[in-house]
């Protein structure tokens, strides 16, 4: 059987509960760009799409929806676990979250590849890890 030809991800969908919360910690704090912003009368629903920095063209797709339930993260469900964001200079980038108030969890170093990587969460609690790549 043929596999599919899969041009790379296009984009990463979350429902948040707080627009102008999400909308500042994905465009400021992460550093995504606006690519376009719309509010739906007819679902009540905020949508925000950006790119990720970095060239690949991914983006984020921010949703809001009326009352939406809230995600189980610990104990680990199942599911999409975590978004996983390269950075080049680690330290750098704890010490700027620091000074923007962003809770950082220590770095750590992964045993089986030998890089460093650390979570940060969105105002939903949704993890976000940030894994260090070579320059």
């Amino acid at each position: 059987m043929p596999t599919l030809r899969i041009r790379g991800v296009h984009h990463i969908a979350i429902i948040y509960s707080n627009y102008p919360a999400s909308r500042r910690f994905y465009h400021e704090v992460l550093g995504c760009a606006i690519v376009r912003e719309v509010y739906r009368a007819e679902r009540d629903s905020h949508k925000c799409d950006l790119v990720i920095p970095g060239g690949a063209n991914v983006q984020i797709e921010l949703f809001s929806f009326p009352d939406p339930p809230a995600r189980p993260s610990r104990p680990e469900a199942r599911g999409l676990r975590h978004l996983a964001l390269a950075v080049e200079a680690m330290d750098e980038e704890v010490a700027r979250l620091g000074a923007l108030g962003i809770d950082v969890e220590p770095v750590r170093t992964d045993p089986a590849t030998g890089a460093r990587y650390t979570f940060i969460a969105d105002p939903d609690g949704l993890p976000i890890e940030l894994y260090e790549v070579a320059g």
